[in-house]
């Protein structure tokens, strides 16, 4: 891999080369798609664990005080999402390789992004000084090959195909990738991580990660091996990144998008790493166990014993399985309403349904287990139809971007929504943190006080609705509708035939 050469004949003749897929069919095989879609369910066990256990890990595994870790998150998250990010975007951009520009990112970042996501969920035995050193190492270099590697990923989406069906279409196939990774992390890991340690959670959560580094370096290599980048811009486009940069701030669609993505991953961070002290501190025991009791018995009798013999684990398990699940299902009828709606209506008023399932819980007692499981089926499926939407219509956006200034930069396009999902992630789990330290929330106690339950109970409702319902709002000042996605397809497919 290298960066732009200032030789142009060479970079003529690798791109009249790359050339050929541009005037190829823009159908996409199952098998592409499929293999596209692994390089996401690999990031996503290492992206589902910083959501769902970083806040979890570094207070009641680690042993950092929330407001350290608070600080720690927040810190090394804003530094990754507004310097990693645009740089990896200007240099993915101008990236020149007989692979393309994406492609070769993915590959040789692989194997150190799953070493890497080892040690950052490692526990060794410093001074709580050297453990908050390591802490903020590894947690840099963490989100430093992630965005290496998954921005590239990401872009890759924009050049795989210029056909906006297939790419629905591809968007759809990812995210049930995406889920799957969920999935696992959400339902079954706890218990996992309590069985594979024995009691012994750092132990644990070090034996999960290192076979996750496995499979999702396995993952992101089928991803290199099975995809194809087919739009390839003309040898002699040449822009500088003060001219990509300004037009990205001319570009309202993108910007609307910055901050709506931003906002989206605020919420899913806040609310998917407060469920686990949510589950641990506020839902009744008893009324948890006779609840999961049936399903816990079933799978048992099925030598299933995927739980253990934990109920907050088998609870906190299932609770989220029935989200997922449902997830999915938004998930596979998504294009179905893209196609005929538009991607914006259909994620604006699914964003909008979503959050109302956020809020009610605000309402519910510690016993009302049942209701809700129910709350949160309902918000997976319809959250559900809009998560592969918002990877498309940034893909639409860098598409916007082409056909307004006649220059595509896909992957700086796609580095500032990292920026905003890094901003997102960062924000959503350091505010996490930093409420349970306002509500004098005590790890590892067996007893929290009032004030600690009813902070726990408004970071699973009121406090992640606000970002949603603020996207929702946005989303009316989203000038890229479903006849304009029609035109701005037709004119570039006019465009590049040239």
């Amino acid at each position: 891999m290298s960066t732009e050469d200032s030789s142009l004949p060479r970079e003529k003749t690798i791109v009249a080369e790359l050339n050929k897929l541009t005037t190829a069919p823009q159908k996409l095989s199952v098998t592409e798609k499929i293999g596209y879609s692994l390089g996401d369910l690999a990031a996503n066990l290492v992206f589902q664990t910083l959501v769902t256990y970083l806040a979890y890990f570094y207070t009641d595994i680690y042993g950092l005080k929330p407001q350290h870790a608070s600080i720690l998150i927040l810190s090394v998250g804003l530094v990754a999402a507004f310097g990693f990010n645009p740089i990896i975007g200007a240099l993915a951009d101008r990236t020149v390789s007989k692979w393309g520009k994406f492609r070769p990112w993915i590959l040789f970042t692989a194997i150190p992004l799953g070493v890497i996501a080892l040690l950052a969920f490692s526990t060794p035995h410093f001074s709580y000084q050297g453990k908050v050193i390591y802490a903020v190492v590894t947690y840099t270099l963490l989100l430093l090959l992630y965005a290496s590697n998954n921005l590239p990923y990401s872009a890759l989406s924009g050049v795989i195909t210029g056909d906006m069906g297939e790419r629905n279409s591809l968007s759809s196939y990812r995210f049930v990738a995406v889920m799957f990774a969920q999935f696992f992390v959400q339902v079954f890991m706890l218990a996992i991580i309590e069985s594979a340690g024995r009691g012994d959670k750092s132990l644990g959560i070090e034996k999960v990660m290192t076979w996750l580094a496995v499979i999702g370096t396995i993952m992101l290599i089928i991803t290199f091996l099975t995809t194809n980048e087919r739009i390839i811009p003309k040898p002699e486009q040449k822009s500088s990144i003060k001219e990509d940069l300004s037009d990205l701030f001319k570009n309202k669609p993108w910007i609307i998008m910055l901050v709506l993505t931003t906002l989206v991953f605020i919420t899913l961070s806040m609310k998917g790493g407060s469920y686990v002290y949510y589950f641990n501190n506020y839902v009744d025991r008893a009324s948890l166990t006779d609840f999961v009791k049936p399903v816990v018995s079933f799978l048992a009798g099925m030598r299933l014993n995927v739980f253990g013999d934990d109920p907050v684990s088998a609870g906190f398990g299932l609770f989220n399985a029935g989200g997922i699940i449902f997830m999915i299902v938004g998930i596979t009828l998504s294009k179905k309403f893209a196609d005929k709606y538009g991607k914006r209506d259909v994620f604006g008023i699914c964003l909008f349904l979503s959050t109302l399932f956020i809020i009610v819980f605000i309402f519910f007692p510690p016993t009302s287990v049942g209701i809700m499981f129910v709350a949160q089926i309902l918000h997976g499926f319809f959250y559900g139809l809009t998560i592969p939407l918002l990877w498309a219509m940034i893909a639409d956006v860098a598409d916007y971007s082409e056909w307004k200034t006649n220059r595509r930069a896909t992957a700086i396009i796609f580095s500032a929504m990292m920026v905003g999902l890094k901003a997102g992630l960062t924000l959503g789990s350091s505010i996490l943190t930093w409420i349970l330290g306002l509500y004098h929330y005590v790890p590892n106690s067996d007893a929290q006080s009032a004030e600690a339950i009813q902070g726990v109970k408004m970071l699973v409702s009121i406090y992640p609705a606000i970002p949603f319902l603020i996207g929702t709002g946005l989303l009316f000042f989203y000038t890229i509708n479903k006849k304009m996605e029609v035109q701005i397809e037709s004119d570039l497919k006019e465009k590049r035939k040239s």
